[in-house]
């Protein structure tokens, strides 16, 4: 083999490593990512059925109800279009009330109702982040143009 040879084999197998080694970095960090959605996202299907995301809103006034146990809570999260059932087993944080932001973590189940296995208050009430103000004008739009069409933005349907 000729130097040039050598070198070009050598660029190759480098190159194959690398790849190799961005492949096996996305593959670990498939199951750690959790994509963020609002209810009406959820509403029109756009969240993953059967992965763990991370749904975000406010919740909504009078929903939140305990169990008798003390540590289940089922409340209602809305991004003032849709609304999407929430239930959640554990300690609430300090924060939490309703009519403030939360992101929940969890899945969808078949029933429609969102199963959280963490829950996140917002801390400052002055800051959103850009992405939940974007969510909730949209969310505004679409509730506008529901209006204009007569349809309702009632509560996600839950399946019989």
């Amino acid at each position: 083999m000729t130097p040039r040879q050598k070198r070009m084999w050598f660029i190759v197998a480098g190159l194959a490593l690398v790849a190799a080694a961005v492949g096996l970095v996305l593959f670990a960090l498939q199951n750690n990512v959790s994509l963020y959605f609002t209810p009406t996202q959820v509403y029109n299907k756009e969240a993953p059925q059967a992965r763990s995301f991370r749904i975000g809103g406010l919740v909504e006034e009078g929903s939140l109800r305990r169990e008798q146990d003390g540590l289940t809570a089922h409340f209602k999260i809305t991004d003032t279009h849709k609304t999407i059932s929430v239930v959640y087993k554990g300690i609430l944080p300090d924060l939490f009330k309703e009519g403030k932001g939360v992101v929940a973590q969890g899945k969808l189940e078949a029933d429609n109702v969102f199963r959280a296995e963490e829950v996140l208050a917002k801390h400052d009430e002055n800051y959103m982040p850009p992405e939940a103000v974007d969510a909730i004008n949209k969310a505004e739009a679409a509730k506008a143009a529901d209006k204009q069409t007569g349809a309702s933005s009632a509560e996600y349907p839950v399946a019989k």
